[in-house]
């Protein structure tokens, strides 16, 4: 019985150590593998090679449309209007020179024919005392030694009869152009805001009767930022620029810059330039309406940067930008932004031709580290440094 127990216990001792000394057998037997794979840590990274080029910079300004003139319109002469333009209401386009009411003509024309009497009275005047002075004259010849005064010779008579035709011809001019006041025309291609008359009325001379505004122009006040004044061109006067109505319409004109307004705002510290567009209403040209009142997003042309380089904004991190060096290592480059426009920033130093960027970084990079470039594809269309001038 006692060696039952004893055998009991042993046993699976023995066992055990015996299973453990088989395992270590066939370990110390076993071939090892014919390849061992090792785990590859250096990052991948996709590059661009830079190069310095000129680019012309897009600068942008905001404003409202205005028009460049104003005129309050009023009537020259007084009488009832008898009739008026179809397009003389509030809202209407008139083009130069077209009529836009008429003032009853009777007492005008009367006055011109009055006035065209008094001439031919004053002329036929004139004509009988030239007659009267050459019989005077004659009379003064026949006796030379008997002395004559000048009103004898009618000198003073003649001097009046030509200054009553003088005065004829005056009253008979003011009389012409009364009668043309009676038609009253746009002075240039208008737009009407306000008008006060309607058939029937009877106005009076120097009654306001319109309010006309110029749309052979639009102008508009745009002011600079500091920040632009340094790249704006050198001569402004007459650059061209584009104008786009940030309303729902979306209309775009071709406009230019007519000029400096001179001045600096003293509470923005910001000078302005003068926009011109012709022809705003599209009376002449047919182009969509750029209204008054509108407000304007204006681009044009500033000053060009020689030898910068152009890389998107997502790559310059506190001014700093990731290059791989000739020992395929990450080395940062602190850069000069010269200028930020939209998407990209222009560097002005701290790279140089053929650098390559690092257009993918590591997570985590570092200077130093060492990295792997990734072979470019044929079709691969990645991020890419644009070296092409900036139109």
């Amino acid at each position: 019985m006692k060696v039952k127990k004893i055998a009991r216990v042993v046993l699976p001792i023995v066992i055990v150590f015996a299973g453990i000394g088989i395992n270590k057998a066939i370990v110390a037997t076993a071939s090892p593998p014919d390849n061992e794979i090792t785990a590859d840590i250096v990052p991948t990274v996709s590059v661009e090679s830079v190069i310095a080029s000129d680019y012309q910079l897009l600068l942008s300004a905001h404003g409202a449309v205005e028009p460049i003139e104003i005129t309050q319109l009023s009537a020259k002469v007084s009488g009832e209007v008898v009739s008026w333009h179809e397009s003389f209401v509030e809202g209407g386009l008139i083009k130069s020179g077209e009529r836009l009411f008429s003032i009853d003509k009777d007492v005008y024309e009367a006055a011109v024919l009055q006035a065209e009497a008094n001439l031919i009275s004053a002329n036929a005047g004139l004509i009988e005392e030239e007659a009267m002075a050459d019989v005077a004259r004659d009379e003064a010849k026949r006796n030379p030694n008997k002395k004559y005064t000048d009103l004898f010779l009618r000198k003073p008579q003649l001097l009046s009869a030509k200054a009553s035709v003088k005065s004829a011809e005056a009253q008979l001019k003011a009389a012409k152009k009364d009668l043309a006041n009676c038609e009253v025309y746009a002075p240039f291609d208008s737009l009407v805001v306000a008008r006060d008359i309607g058939v029937g009325q009877f106005l009076v001379a120097g009654t306001s009767v319109a309010v006309l505004y110029n749309i052979e122009s639009a102008k508009i006040v745009a002011p600079i930022a500091g920040f632009d004044s340094a790249f704006l061109p050198e001569d402004l006067s007459g650059v061209e620029v584009t104008v786009s109505d940030q309303s729902l319409n979306g209309v775009t004109r071709e406009g230019f810059i007519k000029h400096d307004l001179g001045v600096i705002d003293e509470d923005t510290r910001m000078s302005s330039l003068v926009i011109e567009v012709t022809d705003p209403y599209g009376i002449q040209n047919s182009e969509p309406a750029l209204k008054f009142g509108s407000y304007a997003n204006i681009t044009f042309p500033g000053k060009t940067l020689h030898q910068v380089y152009r890389l998107p904004q997502e790559l310059v991190n506190n001014r700093t930008v990731w290059v791989v060096n000739e020992s395929s290592q990450l080395e940062s480059r602190k850069v000069q932004v010269i200028r930020e426009q939209g998407e990209f920033f222009f560097i002005g130093s701290g790279l140089f031709d053929d650098d390559r960027v690092v257009i993918t970084p590591p997570e985590y990079p570092q200077r130093g580290m060492s990295v792997k470039i990734q072979p470019k594809d044929k079709d691969e269309v990645g991020a890419q440094v644009s070296t092409s001038n900036v139109r």
